[in-house]
């Protein structure tokens, strides 16, 4: 092992060799130390970050949104290409319509478009007040959004129901469903004709007015929140058609037996007047004029129950809907309970969802069997 004397050539020259170095690495060691914070603060500048928005996240409305650091991510990507993100879904079909990269803004107009329908329902269904708090952020459609300060505590309002149409839709529909529901208690709207009194509720004008109020509050409802108006489904129309069938196959039965009771009437009328003129003949055999007297009874009784009082007269909404004038039948059951189920399971899709459901072919034919059933069942009924 080689050793240093001291005074020594060697020795000069290893203390010139470190003074050089030294002083090369405190300057790299200097170097280092102002480098590295200003190859953070390049990072800070440089990366995308949306710092402010102006106007307000409601559907068919613009914002503006300001991305700090926009003009230099802009030199190697393409802003065309960016959408806003709520909640961290990205918003499909909704590019910039005015982009100011001297200024780092953005320009969007919110709007439903078919590649964003799923997600405007993800963000607008199941709406628990006019307005939902939600995070917010632009980025490529296909890749992850920007840093942004509206992130979990900082979170902006998004509208789910514009204030004046909502309260103003809501009045409207609750006069009109305030105003059936009335029409109903006090009307023969959904009940059968009755002389002059209220009859009993009929379970097909039932149906029909149920569907009517649901459809009505659904579209409203839906129209409000996404602004659509064609959201009539196929199947929901068979559905209606259905409950109109059957409330149109029991009237016809009903006037078939209210025509039968008319033409009743008159022939006995007739033989009424016939009997009394016979009577009222001189010299008449008074085994003939005792036949005459009883069958003028029998007629003077048939005719009073004919247009008397109704025999069936409302005996409270449930009763009416499930008997008639032999009792409970479970046909009514059966069509009242299909009715009721399916009325939660359309509310349950327009709440969440915000459409019309779709019922399966199968379903409409159950619907269409308890209908037929309920119908076929009127016919020995009125007989």
């Amino acid at each position: 092992m080689d050793t240093f004397v001291p005074g020594s050539t060697a020795t000069a020259g290893w203390r010139r060799w470190r003074g050089r170095n030294a002083r090369l690495l405190r300057l790299v060691c200097v170097l280092l130390v102002l480098g590295a914070p200003a190859a953070g603060w390049a990072s800070v500048v440089t990366a995308p970050r949306v710092v402010g928005v102006e106007g307000w996240l409601e559907l068919d409305c613009p914002i503006e949104v300001e991305v700090a650091g926009l003009r230099e991510w802009a030199k190697d990507n393409d802003p065309r290409r960016l959408v806003p993100f709520i909640d961290g879904y990205p918003i499909a079909g909704n590019t910039p319509v005015a982009i100011d990269l001297q200024h780092g803004r953005l320009l969007f107009h919110l709007a439903i478009t078919r590649q964003s329908e799923d997600t405007w329902r993800q963000l607008l269904g199941a709406p628990e007040g006019l307005k939902r708090p939600v995070t917010f952020s632009v980025g490529p459609e296909d890749d992850s959004p920007f840093d942004t300060v509206y992130a979990r505590y900082n979170r902006l309002p998004l509208t789910v129901i514009n204030p004046a149409y909502g309260y103003l839709a809501l009045a409207v529909v609750l006069l009109t469903l305030s105003t059936l529901v009335w029409l109903a208690r006090t009307t023969g709207i959904i009940r059968h004709p009755g002389n002059g009194e209220l009859g009993p509720y009929d379970l097909g004008r039932f149906q029909m007015a149920f569907w009517f109020s649901l459809v009505y509050a659904s579209y409203v409802s839906i129209w409000l929140v996404t602004d659509a108006k064609d959201t009539i489904t196929p199947s929901l129309l068979a559905l209606m058609g259905i409950s109109a069938g059957t409330a149109l196959g029991e009237a016809l039965i009903d006037s078939d037996r209210a025509g039968a009771s008319a033409q009743e009437v008159r022939a006995l009328q007739a033989e009424q007047r016939a009997l009394s003129a016979a009577a009222g003949t001189a010299g008449g055999d008074d085994g003939n004029d005792t036949a005459n007297a009883a069958r003028l009874l029998e007629i003077e009784a048939r005719l009073q129950e004919l247009q008397g009082a109704p025999v069936h007269r409302s005996r409270g909404f449930l009763r009416d809907l499930l008997s008639d004038a032999h009792g409970y039948r479970f046909d009514r059951f059966q069509i009242l309970a299909f009715t009721l189920i399916l009325g939660v399971i359309f509310l349950s899709a327009v709440y969440n969802g915000l459409t019309m459901p779709e019922f399966s072919p199968t379903l409409l034919g159950l619907m269409g069997l308890s209908s037929g059933t309920y119908i076929g069942f009127k016919f020995p009924s009125n007989r």
